[in-house]
Protein backbone atom coordinates (compact mmCIF):
# COMPACT_ATOMS: atom_id res chain seq x y z
CA UNK A 1 0.00 0.00 0.00
CA UNK A 2 0.68 3.32 -0.67
CA UNK A 3 1.54 7.10 1.78
CA UNK A 4 -0.48 9.78 -0.27
CA UNK A 5 1.93 13.29 0.15
CA UNK A 6 0.31 16.27 -0.83
CA UNK A 7 2.77 18.90 -1.04
CA UNK A 8 5.63 16.92 -2.01
CA UNK A 9 7.49 19.28 -4.03
CA UNK A 10 7.59 21.94 -0.90
CA UNK A 11 9.82 22.19 1.43
CA UNK A 12 8.62 19.53 4.13
CA UNK A 13 6.75 17.29 1.43
CA UNK A 14 9.63 16.43 0.24
CA UNK A 15 11.65 16.00 3.76
CA UNK A 16 9.03 13.62 4.72
CA UNK A 17 8.54 11.76 1.65
CA UNK A 18 12.51 11.20 1.33
CA UNK A 19 12.00 9.45 5.06
CA UNK A 20 9.40 7.14 4.26
CA UNK A 21 11.33 6.28 1.16
CA UNK A 22 14.10 6.04 3.06
CA UNK A 23 12.43 3.14 5.07
CA UNK A 24 11.27 1.64 2.06
CA UNK A 25 7.83 2.91 2.13
CA UNK A 26 6.19 3.58 -1.39
CA UNK A 27 5.13 7.34 -2.06
CA UNK A 28 3.04 8.94 -3.75
CA UNK A 29 3.61 12.52 -4.44
CA UNK A 30 1.15 15.23 -5.88
CA UNK A 31 2.03 19.02 -6.20
CA UNK A 32 0.54 22.14 -8.41
CA UNK A 33 4.32 23.23 -8.62
CA UNK A 34 2.37 26.68 -8.68
CA UNK A 35 5.08 29.89 -8.90
CA UNK A 36 4.93 31.22 -5.51
CA UNK A 37 8.12 30.34 -5.06
CA UNK A 38 10.67 30.21 -8.14
CA UNK A 39 9.28 26.56 -9.48
CA UNK A 40 12.95 25.39 -10.19
CA UNK A 41 13.54 24.47 -6.89
CA UNK A 42 10.41 22.08 -6.50
CA UNK A 43 11.62 20.53 -9.37
CA UNK A 44 14.81 20.17 -7.68
CA UNK A 45 13.25 18.73 -5.40
CA UNK A 46 11.15 16.28 -7.11
CA UNK A 47 14.46 15.30 -9.35
CA UNK A 48 16.35 14.33 -5.83
CA UNK A 49 13.53 12.17 -4.67
CA UNK A 50 13.48 10.29 -7.75
CA UNK A 51 17.60 9.97 -8.24
CA UNK A 52 17.64 8.48 -4.59
CA UNK A 53 14.67 6.46 -4.53
CA UNK A 54 14.01 5.33 -8.17
CA UNK A 55 10.43 3.53 -8.75
CA UNK A 56 9.48 3.62 -5.08
CA UNK A 57 8.51 7.27 -5.79
CA UNK A 58 5.34 8.47 -8.00
CA UNK A 59 5.08 12.01 -8.75
CA UNK A 60 1.94 13.38 -10.17
CA UNK A 61 1.74 17.04 -11.23
CA UNK A 62 -1.92 18.42 -10.42
CA UNK A 63 -3.73 20.48 -8.34
CA UNK A 64 -5.21 18.90 -4.85
CA UNK A 65 -8.56 21.42 -5.63
CA UNK A 66 -9.36 20.11 -8.85
CA UNK A 67 -10.76 17.15 -7.60
CA UNK A 68 -11.50 14.95 -10.99
CA UNK A 69 -7.81 15.39 -11.57
CA UNK A 70 -7.32 14.22 -8.25
CA UNK A 71 -9.72 11.38 -8.87
CA UNK A 72 -8.11 10.61 -11.91
CA UNK A 73 -4.43 10.51 -11.20
CA UNK A 74 -5.52 8.50 -7.90
CA UNK A 75 -7.49 5.74 -9.95
CA UNK A 76 -4.98 3.08 -9.97
CA UNK A 77 -3.40 3.83 -6.85
CA UNK A 78 -4.43 1.99 -3.74
CA UNK A 79 -3.82 4.54 -0.18
CA UNK A 80 -3.22 3.09 2.56
CA UNK A 81 -2.85 6.71 4.07
CA UNK A 82 -2.39 10.42 3.67
CA UNK A 83 -0.37 12.71 5.08
CA UNK A 84 -1.66 16.44 3.46
CA UNK A 85 1.21 18.68 3.51
CA UNK A 86 0.36 21.17 0.09
CA UNK A 87 -1.46 24.36 0.89
CA UNK A 88 -1.28 27.97 -0.13
CA UNK A 89 1.52 29.23 2.43
CA UNK A 90 2.64 32.54 3.45
CA UNK A 91 1.09 35.00 5.82
CA UNK A 92 2.02 38.36 3.60
CA UNK A 93 0.96 36.91 0.68
CA UNK A 94 -2.58 35.97 2.30
CA UNK A 95 -2.89 39.76 1.78
CA UNK A 96 -2.51 40.00 -2.02
CA UNK A 97 -3.50 36.74 -2.97
CA UNK A 98 -7.03 35.59 -0.65
CA UNK A 99 -8.51 33.78 -3.42
CA UNK A 100 -5.28 31.53 -3.68
CA UNK A 101 -5.93 30.06 0.00
CA UNK A 102 -9.78 29.87 -0.56
CA UNK A 103 -9.06 27.54 -3.41
CA UNK A 104 -6.10 25.39 -1.95
CA UNK A 105 -6.67 25.70 1.98
CA UNK A 106 -10.29 25.81 1.92
CA UNK A 107 -11.66 23.81 -1.06
CA UNK A 108 -8.55 21.47 -1.44
CA UNK A 109 -8.86 20.79 2.06
CA UNK A 110 -12.13 19.43 1.96
CA UNK A 111 -11.53 17.09 -1.20
CA UNK A 112 -8.74 15.60 0.88
CA UNK A 113 -10.67 15.05 3.48
CA UNK A 114 -13.39 13.09 0.84
CA UNK A 115 -10.61 10.91 -0.69
CA UNK A 116 -10.24 9.68 3.01
CA UNK A 117 -13.48 9.36 3.70
CA UNK A 118 -13.58 7.32 0.32
CA UNK A 119 -10.52 5.26 0.86
CA UNK A 120 -10.72 4.91 4.24
CA UNK A 121 -7.46 5.40 5.30
CA UNK A 122 -6.18 4.44 8.31
CA UNK A 123 -4.74 7.67 8.88
CA UNK A 124 -4.90 11.69 7.54
CA UNK A 125 -1.88 13.63 8.91
CA UNK A 126 -2.61 17.21 8.05
CA UNK A 127 -0.65 20.47 8.34
CA UNK A 128 -2.24 23.29 10.57
CA UNK A 129 0.07 26.16 11.38
CA UNK A 130 0.90 28.29 15.12
CA UNK A 131 -0.39 31.26 13.12
CA UNK A 132 -3.94 30.09 14.34
CA UNK A 133 -2.68 30.99 17.84
CA UNK A 134 -3.02 34.57 16.17
CA UNK A 135 -3.45 37.23 19.03
CA UNK A 136 -2.90 35.20 22.14
CA UNK A 137 -0.22 37.07 24.18
CA UNK A 138 -0.11 33.57 26.32
CA UNK A 139 3.14 31.75 26.26
CA UNK A 140 3.69 28.96 25.36
CA UNK A 141 1.02 28.31 23.12
CA UNK A 142 -1.15 25.33 23.85
CA UNK A 143 -3.53 23.21 21.65
CA UNK A 144 -6.29 23.80 24.50
CA UNK A 145 -5.79 27.71 23.99
CA UNK A 146 -8.24 29.50 21.99
CA UNK A 147 -8.09 29.77 18.62
CA UNK A 148 -10.41 32.12 17.36
CA UNK A 149 -9.12 35.15 16.64
CA UNK A 150 -6.87 34.63 13.51
CA UNK A 151 -4.78 38.11 12.01
CA UNK A 152 -4.42 36.66 8.85
CA UNK A 153 -6.57 34.74 5.93
CA UNK A 154 -3.60 32.21 6.16
CA UNK A 155 -4.38 31.75 9.60
CA UNK A 156 -8.31 31.79 9.84
CA UNK A 157 -7.70 29.11 6.68
CA UNK A 158 -5.85 26.81 8.91
CA UNK A 159 -8.04 27.07 11.73
CA UNK A 160 -10.70 26.38 9.26
CA UNK A 161 -9.05 23.20 8.39
CA UNK A 162 -8.94 21.87 11.82
CA UNK A 163 -12.70 22.49 12.31
CA UNK A 164 -14.03 20.90 8.75
CA UNK A 165 -11.48 17.89 10.07
CA UNK A 166 -12.91 17.74 13.05
CA UNK A 167 -16.56 17.57 11.52
CA UNK A 168 -15.66 14.47 8.69
CA UNK A 169 -13.68 12.72 12.00
CA UNK A 170 -17.07 12.56 13.73
CA UNK A 171 -19.37 11.92 10.60
CA UNK A 172 -17.39 9.13 9.58
CA UNK A 173 -14.82 8.36 12.21
CA UNK A 174 -11.64 8.42 9.84
CA UNK A 175 -8.52 8.72 12.34
CA UNK A 176 -7.24 12.99 11.71
CA UNK A 177 -3.88 14.20 13.74
CA UNK A 178 -3.87 18.34 12.65
CA UNK A 179 -0.11 19.04 13.39
CA UNK A 180 0.41 22.92 14.10
CA UNK A 181 3.52 23.64 12.67
CA UNK A 182 6.38 26.34 14.06
CA UNK A 183 8.93 28.00 11.80
CA UNK A 184 10.55 25.21 10.17
CA UNK A 185 14.09 25.51 9.09
CA UNK A 186 16.42 23.52 6.86
CA UNK A 187 18.64 21.95 3.48
CA UNK A 188 15.75 22.66 0.76
CA UNK A 189 13.81 25.40 3.02
CA UNK A 190 11.63 28.13 1.05
CA UNK A 191 12.50 31.47 0.08
CA UNK A 192 10.37 33.01 0.98
CA UNK A 193 11.07 32.85 4.97
CA UNK A 194 13.44 34.70 6.91
CA UNK A 195 16.26 31.89 7.32
CA UNK A 196 16.70 31.42 3.40
CA UNK A 197 16.12 35.70 3.12
CA UNK A 198 18.87 36.46 6.00
CA UNK A 199 21.37 33.62 4.59
CA UNK A 200 21.21 35.28 0.85
CA UNK A 201 21.33 38.85 1.96
CA UNK A 202 24.28 38.34 4.99
CA UNK A 203 25.91 36.56 1.80
CA UNK A 204 25.45 39.17 -0.83
CA UNK A 205 26.08 41.71 1.58
CA UNK A 206 22.76 43.15 1.05
CA UNK A 207 20.62 44.72 4.49
CA UNK A 208 18.08 42.37 5.85
CA UNK A 209 14.87 43.41 6.89
CA UNK A 210 14.27 43.14 10.80
CA UNK A 211 10.65 43.62 11.48
CA UNK A 212 9.32 44.61 14.83
CA UNK A 213 12.88 46.74 14.99
CA UNK A 214 14.12 43.22 15.80
CA UNK A 215 11.98 42.43 18.69
CA UNK A 216 10.69 39.21 17.96
CA UNK A 217 10.94 35.26 19.03
CA UNK A 218 10.39 32.72 17.09
CA UNK A 219 10.07 28.76 18.07
CA UNK A 220 12.52 27.96 15.18
CA UNK A 221 11.97 24.17 14.31
CA UNK A 222 14.81 21.93 12.22
CA UNK A 223 13.22 19.75 9.55
CA UNK A 224 14.42 16.31 10.59
CA UNK A 225 12.80 17.04 13.95
CA UNK A 226 9.73 17.72 12.28
CA UNK A 227 10.04 14.64 9.87
CA UNK A 228 10.37 12.42 13.22
CA UNK A 229 6.95 13.90 14.26
CA UNK A 230 5.13 13.57 11.41
CA UNK A 231 6.06 10.04 10.73
CA UNK A 232 5.53 9.25 14.20
CA UNK A 233 2.44 10.80 14.41
CA UNK A 234 1.53 8.42 11.06
CA UNK A 235 2.27 5.37 12.56
CA UNK A 236 0.05 5.98 15.75
CA UNK A 237 -3.45 6.87 14.73
CA UNK A 238 -5.53 8.33 17.88
CA UNK A 239 -8.58 5.22 18.63
CA UNK A 240 -11.81 6.03 18.53
CA UNK A 241 -12.68 5.41 21.94
CA UNK A 242 -14.57 8.55 23.09
CA UNK A 243 -12.30 9.51 25.35
CA UNK A 244 -11.02 13.16 25.15
CA UNK A 245 -7.94 14.02 22.75
CA UNK A 246 -5.35 16.17 22.54
CA UNK A 247 -7.47 19.58 21.10
CA UNK A 248 -10.30 18.69 23.23
CA UNK A 249 -12.02 16.02 20.24
CA UNK A 250 -13.44 12.88 21.66
CA UNK A 251 -13.86 11.60 18.17
CA UNK A 252 -10.52 10.30 16.37
CA UNK A 253 -9.00 13.61 15.82
CA UNK A 254 -6.33 15.35 17.77
CA UNK A 255 -4.58 18.24 17.55
CA UNK A 256 -0.57 18.72 18.36
CA UNK A 257 2.09 21.79 18.32
CA UNK A 258 5.00 20.58 16.84
CA UNK A 259 7.75 23.19 17.54
CA UNK A 260 11.51 23.12 18.93
CA UNK A 261 9.66 24.07 22.36
CA UNK A 262 12.73 26.57 22.62
CA UNK A 263 11.66 29.94 21.40
CA UNK A 264 14.78 32.00 20.10
CA UNK A 265 15.50 36.06 19.84
CA UNK A 266 15.24 36.97 16.36
CA UNK A 267 18.82 39.41 17.05
CA UNK A 268 20.25 35.81 18.64
CA UNK A 269 19.36 34.18 15.13
CA UNK A 270 20.87 36.75 13.11
CA UNK A 271 24.14 36.32 15.10
CA UNK A 272 24.34 32.64 14.79
CA UNK A 273 23.93 33.14 10.90
CA UNK A 274 26.64 36.20 11.12
CA UNK A 275 29.00 33.38 12.42
CA UNK A 276 27.96 30.33 9.86
CA UNK A 277 28.38 32.64 6.93
CA UNK A 278 31.44 34.24 7.89
CA UNK A 279 30.41 37.96 7.47
CA UNK A 280 28.07 40.94 9.09
CA UNK A 281 24.82 41.53 8.46
CA UNK A 282 23.46 44.91 7.72
CA UNK A 283 20.49 45.37 9.36
CA UNK A 284 17.61 47.27 7.98
CA UNK A 285 15.20 47.85 11.49
CA UNK A 286 11.70 47.67 10.00
CA UNK A 287 8.39 48.33 11.88
CA UNK A 288 5.62 44.99 12.83
CA UNK A 289 4.17 43.53 9.77
CA UNK A 290 0.30 42.70 9.06
CA UNK A 291 -0.71 39.74 10.11
CA UNK A 292 2.32 39.05 12.09
CA UNK A 293 2.92 38.15 15.45
CA UNK A 294 5.48 39.02 18.28
CA UNK A 295 6.30 35.86 19.07
CA UNK A 296 6.03 32.22 19.01
CA UNK A 297 6.14 29.16 21.60
CA UNK A 298 5.36 26.18 20.99
CA UNK A 299 4.07 23.48 24.22
CA UNK A 300 4.92 20.12 23.10
CA UNK A 301 3.52 18.28 25.77
CA UNK A 302 0.79 16.77 24.43
CA UNK A 303 2.48 15.32 21.29
CA UNK A 304 5.91 14.24 23.47
CA UNK A 305 3.52 12.21 26.20
CA UNK A 306 1.40 10.65 23.25
CA UNK A 307 4.11 9.71 20.58
CA UNK A 308 7.51 10.04 22.35
CA UNK A 309 8.29 13.80 20.19
CA UNK A 310 11.31 15.22 21.59
CA UNK A 311 13.58 17.63 18.92
CA UNK A 312 17.01 17.06 19.51
CA UNK A 313 18.47 20.12 17.23
CA UNK A 314 19.10 23.58 18.34
CA UNK A 315 19.81 26.76 15.76
CA UNK A 316 23.31 26.53 17.12
CA UNK A 317 23.48 22.99 14.95
CA UNK A 318 20.37 23.60 12.55
CA UNK A 319 21.62 26.81 11.09
CA UNK A 320 24.91 26.29 10.24
CA UNK A 321 23.83 22.68 8.62
CA UNK A 322 20.91 25.30 6.27
CA UNK A 323 23.36 27.33 5.36
CA UNK A 324 26.35 24.39 4.24
CA UNK A 325 23.28 23.40 2.09
CA UNK A 326 22.66 26.86 0.84
CA UNK A 327 26.03 27.46 -0.38
CA UNK A 328 26.41 24.07 -2.13
CA UNK A 329 22.49 24.44 -3.81
CA UNK A 330 23.94 27.89 -5.55
CA UNK A 331 27.18 26.81 -6.35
Amino acid sequence: MTILVTGAAGFIGMAVADRLLSEGRAVFGIDNMNDYYPVSLKRDRIAALHQRHGGLFTFAELDFADMDALQAALHDHPVDAIIHLGAQAGVRYSLINPHAYVRSNLAGHVNMLEVARERRVRHLVYASSSSVYGGNDTLPFRVEDRADHPVSLYAATKRADELMSETYAHLFRIPMTGLRFFTVYGPWGRPDMAMWIFTSKILSGQPIPVFNHGRMQRDFTYIDDIVSGVIGCLDHAPEDDGAAKAGGSRSPHRLYNIGNNRPEELMHLISVLEEACGRKAEIDFQPMQPGDVPATFADISAIAQDIGFAPTTGIEVGVPRFVDWYRAYHD
